[in-house]
């Protein structure tokens, strides 16, 4: 078979595996496992069980299950209520109020979950009924909280930063860092729309319902501390090289399991919830790698991007 062809097998085999609801990863592996068997002299299942092992023991993978716990302790803790009121105060003067609650609450959550589903979750757990219940725009609200819950990839410690990390065997703190400055400029960009947005839409805005002195805010921002000092301890070890990230994702656990219990939402159940809800996203992830990294050695041994 010419190289188109064989090409064409291979994605028709990758479609039809995935519309027929096969898990992703299984996909990956079967359509590799397929042009190894056909297309190549070398076992599929040998190199398939080697590539898998390789691809699950990276030692630098540790940090990705940490990360994915830290955001899943937090998602069940106090902490999205104590943001709002400590962000609230400050935005009720800008175009647009209450809806930067969004951007700002989901730019500082992505500092400490590393991922956009949790961003997003959390935040809007706490900002849609509240921004809801003061007679905020469905549509704007609900736009705000999608596009900014997207900064979970980008702002570090990101998720998708130590996938992509592991796999281009490059460094990850360098990665974090890099990551910084597209973020807050993403960040900016969302709350100068919604601030345009509100100027041309003035009637749709909500007049604020209390004014606070300048004192009252700093007092209401006392909220904001516990992710404060949780950004400061994951973000600041890599930073100063005190910490690989790695180990900055197990300061980050424990420092969440710390800050849940200070504020009695730990218990036995939370615990547990968090720790089979961080297995469960694992494991997709580690296995959709796995066989990505099965497809790419299939994929060599194969020819086709040679060729």
């Amino acid at each position: 078979m010419n190289d188109v062809a064989i090409t064409t097998l291979l994605i028709v085999s990758l479609f039809l595996l995935l519309g027929s609801g096969v898990w992703i990863g299984l996909t990956l592996a079967g359509v590799a496992w397929i042009g190894m068997q056909l297309f190549s002299s070398r076992p599929a299942g040998d190199a398939m069980a080697v590539t898998v092992w390789g691809a699950a023991s990276s030692w630098t993978l540790t940090a990705l299950p940490l990360f994915i716990w830290m955001g899943e302790i937090l998602f069940r803790t106090k902490l999205s209520e104590s943001m709002f009121r400590g962000l609230a105060p400050w935005v009720s003067r800008l175009p647009g109020r209450l809806l930067h609650t969004n951007v700002i609450g989901c730019t500082i959550f992505a500092a400490v979950s590393g991922s956009s589903a949790a961003t997003c979750a959390t935040i809007g757990k706490m900002t849609l009924p509240e921004l809801g219940k003061r007679g905020y725009p469905q549509e704007i609200t609900i736009g705000s909280l999608a596009g900014a819950g997207t900064l979970g990839l980008l702002i570090p410690p990101s998720i998708i930063m130590i996938v992509y990390g592991v796999t281009a065997d490059v460094s990850i703190a360098r990665l974090f860092v890099a990551g910084i400055i597209p973020g807050i400029v993403l960040a900016s960009l969302f709350s100068g729309y919604l601030a345009v947005w509100a100027l041309m839409n003035k009637e749709k805005i909500p007049l604020p319902e209390t004014v606070m002195s300048f004192t009252e805010k700093l007092h209401e921002s006392r909220h904001l501390i516990p992710v404060v000092l949780l950004i400061g301890a994951v973000l600041g070890s890599i930073y100063t090289g005190v910490a690989t990230a790695t180990e900055a994702a197990a300061v980050g656990v424990v420092g969440s399991l710390v800050l849940s219990a200070v504020q009695r939402s730990l218990n036995w159940e939370t615990f547990r919830e968090s720790l089979l809800g961080a297995t469960r996203l694992y494991c997709m992830i580690a296995l959709i790698l796995a066989g990505a990294a099965f497809l790419t050695l299939a994929m060599g041994y194969i020819g086709l991007p040679r060729r």
